[in-house]
């Protein structure tokens, strides 16, 4: 017993010393001149780069940078910083973002910095266009969907339940029959009337845990899956999944618009708000959506066809502007037609405008109140993509960048984004 204690307590001790490891001795900095990281075009930007190690500058280190227009970059090189520093310039003639990425090699391993500078970001706009029956076909794909009955399933799942808020797994059936959307449902306890949040999900196939904390501060909250299977299963079912059936599943049916894979997810994201209006205590004012990557497309995806969004967030949204590589310009994850350059693609090309989050943009109306927030530096999400976006929209909108951020966020940000939601709907 006292042995297997000891093990015990060994393996604690182990597990909270791994949780404590965090950053790296090794740090590359690429700092602009411009505290807010923006210039008008035709300025020129200086880019400061340093390579640290444990807060002091390194000497004699090596060096890769490229530089230039985000995803266009044409200057590569090569050098070693004698001092650990290396001062470079850029500039744009047209609005957009233009991009220093450095590699160091320190001690056998890489290490990475980078800075997208802004070029008078608020002129940028999109390439895509809308298909005359754009909003047409997305209404006639929500009311044929509707003639199937939801049938919805709810599940109480005691063991995440909480004194003031109920946990269940719900279910409810999609854009046709056997095709069903699951979720985490959260309902406050006490009775009464509650403002909505739906949470729509990151690219993946995952489990999901539902948003307690949201419906603790009396907010219904679902979070839904888009993948037509249950959202509390193991782990590594999941797993087999992504690396089975569903791998690279944002590229299937990218020829046909009725049969894409993104047609039942939008279909389930508004069958979601179906579900809240029919089968939650929804006090049928205030409803709200966000997500962050993919889920920042299926947020403006939602909020332009459903108008009992009231307020929307989208995060780092991507799916936007899939043609923007006809003008050289960055384009959005998944950057379906960058590598090619769409040879051969003409079917898909045409399809694309109808899965475009900047479409989508497009019909959200001034009833609807929207925040927006991305980095400078993702390189998964192009910011010139995240700024053309938020410009086509013609409502109440606030944009918050966090431009150090990559394809991550920020706790700051993070904290906003919550207390701006809650703001919203409360």
């Amino acid at each position: 017993m006292k042995r297997g204690f000891g093990l015990i307590i060994g393996l604690m001790a182990c597990v909270a010393m791994m949780g404590q490891i965090r950053g790296n001795s090794v740090v590359v900095t690429v700092e602009p001149d411009h505290q807010d990281w923006r210039y008008n075009t035709g300025e020129k930007a200086t880019y400061t780069i340093e390579v640290r190690q444990e807060g002091t500058l390194l000497k004699n280190v090596a060096v890769d940078y490229a530089m230039g227009p985000e995803m266009y970059q044409d200057v590569k090189k090569s050098t070693v910083l004698k001092d650990g520093t290396l001062k470079l310039t850029g500039t744009m003639k047209q609005p957009g973002f233009y991009r220093v990425d450095v590699t160091a090699h320190v001690g056998g391993k890489d290490y990475k910095g980078a800075c997208g500078a802004a070029f008078s970001p608020e002129k940028l706009q999109p390439s895509t266009v809308m298909p005359k029956d754009f909003e047409a076909f997305w209404q006639k794909s929500i009311a044929d969907a509707r003639n199937t009955a939801l049938e919805p399933t709810k599940r109480l799942l005691p063991e995440r339940c909480t004194k003031d808020v109920n946990v269940y797994e719900v279910s409810f059936q999609n854009e046709s029959w056997g095709s069903r959307t699951y979720g985490i449902l959260c309902v406050p306890v006490r009775e009464g009337r509650y403002p909505a949040l739906l949470r729509v999900p990151g690219a993946g196939v995952r489990p999901y845990g539902g948003d307690i904390y949201t419906a603790s501060q009396g907010v219904i909250t679902l979070e839904i899956g888009i993948h037509g299977v249950p959202v509390t299963m193991e782990q590594h079912i999941y797993d087999e999944m992504n690396n089975g059936p569903l791998k690279c599943y944002w590229e299937f049916n990218m020829d046909n618009r009725e049969k894409h894979y993104y047609h039942h997810v939008i279909i389930g994201c508004i069958r979601a708000m179906d579900y809240i209006e029919q089968y939650t205590p929804w006090n049928g004012k205030k409803a709200a959506v966000t997500g962050s990557s993919q889920g920042g497309f299926l947020t403006l995806a939602t909020a332009g066809l459903d108008k009992r969004i009231t307020s929307y967030a989208p995060v780092h949204a991507a799916l936007c502007d899939h043609t923007n590589w006809q003008n050289g310009a960055a384009c959005g994850w998944p950057h379906y037609f960058y590598w090619n350059k769409g040879k051969g693609q003409e079917k898909q090309i045409e399809v694309s405008r109808y899965y475009d989050g900047v479409n989508f943009a497009r019909l959200i109306d001034g009833n609807q109140k929207g925040w927006f927030s991305f980095g400078y530096n993702d390189d998964v999400v192009p910011p010139t993509t995240a700024w053309a976006t938020y410009n086509t929209v013609k409502g109440p909108k606030e944009l918050s960048p966090y431009q150090a951020t990559w394809h991550y966020w920020h706790q700051e940000q993070w904290d906003e984004w919550e207390a701006w939601l809650l703001e919203t709907l409360k």
